[in-house]
């Protein structure tokens, strides 16, 4: 399902998403161990404090976690052309070598350019396409391994703004921005629930009788990037490549059909999962982009249960977790973690989520 193919939807204002986060709760490194961070719990019956190591207590035998394994890229480039310095995300694969980017300074860009990459002079990437926003298409060629090559020796890490690194990316940040279940590399954004995995908790969980299933969906430079609109619904997400297999469609339905709950761990894993149910709750098989923006007044089919980190004031993804579990309930949610002390973003802590109109 699109987002044009979405119900009507109720009047919405991105104020009314907005709220105040006091700076000192935004985390700067992840919790050590990644299981030790907090958990709020949501449902009808209010909120509780706990923790993620909690996480098996909380799901039932034959319950199914959905987990996203793409692997984030050194996505971040410095280039130039001539003298004018540009900055490039990398933001998805394209046909033949082409990439999507958003490029700092891309104004500054023409079609036909070709950019010297700083620390991988192997690279030139030639300008096919300016378009809105900062988006650019640049041609690396069709030799992806050189790119990939390149990218580990040249890129960055692309850590989230609100991540304070004046002096670039810690060498510790490349271990600590990738998650347990990383398989494939595209994302340039790191599904950040699952940061909260380790060894001993997937121990846990499968002793519980909880099973997982993997899906893929890479992560975009767009997540980051505001609503700027008064009504939200007049913003455009940008597309993402995902896949649902065959395989893992199979599961999820078989999962469902014998009464387990569907754990999506992550908005991203939710999203794609949207993308690929239909009006009866099955998931279909699913490949390809996708630009599904969930707003209040969506009706879930995929998924009864989320684990998501703590998003940003008016952003899309505290639009989506307002979807899923309430706008009042998740105001309140938030209004008690902040008042609790919860560490906020992609490094903080987590919440679970169950689905407004669910059983518990």
């Amino acid at each position: 399902m699109t987002q044009t193919d979405a119900p009507a939807l109720p009047a919405l204002r991105a104020e009314d998403f907005d709220f105040a986060l006091p700076e000192a709760l935004i985390a700067q490194e992840p919790a050590r161990p990644r299981d030790s961070a907090r958990l709020l719990v949501v449902s009808t019956e209010g909120t509780r404090d706990l923790g993620v190591a909690d996480l098996p207590s909380l799901l039932a035998p034959g319950d199914l976690m959905v987990v996203n394994d793409t692997r984030v890229i050194p996505a971040r480039l410095h280039a130039r052309r001539g003298e004018a310095r540009v900055e490039i995300m990398l933001n998805r694969t394209e046909a033949g070598g082409t990439w999507h980017a958003l490029v700092r300074g891309a104004k500054k860009l023409r079609p036909g350019d070709v950019l010297s990459i700083e620390g991988a002079p192997e690279l030139a990437p030639r300008v096919v396409e300016r378009q809105d926003g900062g988006a650019v298409l640049l041609d690396f060629g069709p030799d992806q391994a050189l790119l990939a090559t390149a990218l580990e020796k040249a890129g960055e890490v692309p850590l989230p703004p609100y991540i304070a690194r004046p002096d670039g990316p810690r060498p510790e940040d490349r271990d600590d921005y990738t998650h347990l279940f990383a398989r494939q590399p595209g994302a340039v954004a790191a599904p950040t629930a699952s940061l909260h995995f380790t060894q001993a908790l997937m121990e846990a969980l499968a002793a519980r009788g909880v099973g997982q299933v993997e899906v893929t969906l890479h992560v975009g430079a767009g997540t980051f990037l505001p609503i700027r609109t008064e009504d939200p619904r007049a913003h455009k997400l940008h597309s993402e490549w995902g896949e649902v297999t065959p395989e893992a469609a199979a599961v999820i339905n078989a999962t469902r059909a014998r009464g387990g709950r569907i754990v999506a761990i992550g908005t991203t894993a939710l999203r794609l999962l949207e993308s690929a149910v239909d009006e009866k709750g099955v998931v279909h098989p699913f490949r390809g982009l996708t630009d599904i923006f969930l707003l209040p007044g969506h009706r879930f089919h995929s998924a009864d249960v989320l684990l998501t980190n703590f998003h940003l004031p008016k952003s899309s993804l505290f639009m989506l977790v307002s979807a899923f579990s309430g706008t009042a309930r998740m105001r309140d949610a938030y209004a008690h973690a902040i008042a609790a002390g919860y560490r906020f973003y992609s490094y903080g802590d987590a919440s679970l989520l169950f689905r407004e109109d669910s059983a518990q």
